[in-house]
């Protein structure tokens, strides 16, 4: 089994409860807050963690109170840290969670989103099996950078998660992207509004003749929706869930699916088990799974 490469953040999550979105001047009192490791790669890794996924996990680290925090936790979980710049202040995410469970990111962005190409002078490129990135990324001022390494060094399936501010990268950047043909992983809002279209099956239609690959797209409570390259179309049913917080379900599911592909289980069999597991990390508080948890779902 090929490795997987995964390539962006890892943040400190700041995850404050209240039971409603603020509006201007008022005055709240939230019922909670935590902290724990976050960023979309670290996310993403960690579900390959736990279904055992060989895979390397190129995350910048920073420095100040966040990238202290962060070097600390992924050092006592084992992760090495290819790539330390503590004269940079690393970031964290505020994660406002309604009562609901919907979540609000507010990102505060150091280190942990940039990327330079020589940052992959030790890594072959022809050793792996896939590519994970997120829109964070490729949305910097550095983004370029990785746009240029993946176009110089062609061959792994790309799985590219654009995420919310998708349509905030620059219009040259995010053709250039897509003309590397990524299978497309996004939810139901960025499908809408990366394609313009009002409907699901419409946006999965345009958005595979701009990457000429697979679409699958999140629907919530309602499952998922997939377009594949050969334009085979199905849905796969949600599963039942008492929302906790929707931290990190994106995140869960497009890492599952990748665990699952590596074990060269179809498409359609991933996806419905990303919808068991970004079901149960709605289920609890964050971002990520306990080994325990994992272990006592039995995915």
């Amino acid at each position: 089994m090929k490795p997987i490469l995964v390539i962006g953040s890892t943040c400190v999550d700041i995850m404050i409860k209240i039971d409603h979105l603020p509006h201007s001047q008022e005055n709240l009192h939230p019922t909670s807050q935590s902290m724990a490791l976050g960023g979309c790669a670290y996310n993403v890794a960690s579900i390959l963690n736990l279904f055992e996924i060989p895979h390397t996990f190129i995350s910048p680290v920073g420095g100040g109170i966040y990238g202290d925090y962060v070097k600390k936790h992924l050092e006592q979980q084992g992760i090495s840290i290819p790539i330390y710049l503590p004269e940079q202040e690393n970031g964290c995410c505020y994660c406002l969670v309604e009562a609901s469970g919907e979540r609000t990111f507010m990102s505060y962005h150091g280190v942990e989103y940039r990327f330079q190409k020589e940052w992959m002078n030790d890594y072959e490129i022809a050793d792996y099996s896939m590519i994970y990135l997120c829109g964070l990324e490729i949305g910097e001022d550095t983004g370029i950078q990785l746009i240029e390494y993946l176009e110089e060094h062609p061959g792994p399936t790309i799985c590219f998660a654009p995420g919310p501010r998708g349509i905030l990268i620059g219009h040259d950047q995010l053709n250039r992207l897509l003309a590397l043909h990524p299978l497309l992983h996004v939810n139901e809002i960025e499908a809408l509004e990366l394609s313009h279209c009002s409907q699901v099956e419409e946006a999965a239609k345009v958005l595979q003749t701009m990457t000429h690959n697979t679409v699958i797209i999140t629907l919530g409570e309602r499952g998922a929706y997939c377009r594949e390259a050969d334009g085979t179309t199905y849905a796969a049913p949600g599963i039942p869930v008492d929302v906790v917080d929707t931290i990190g379900a994106g995140d869960a599911h497009i890492g599952t699916i990748l665990s699952c592909l590596a074990k060269d289980r179809s498409l359609k069999e991933a996806i419905v088990k990303a919808n068991q597991v970004s079901a149960a990390v709605v289920g609890v508080s964050g971002a990520s799974l306990s080994p325990e948890a994992f272990l006592n779902h039995r995915f």
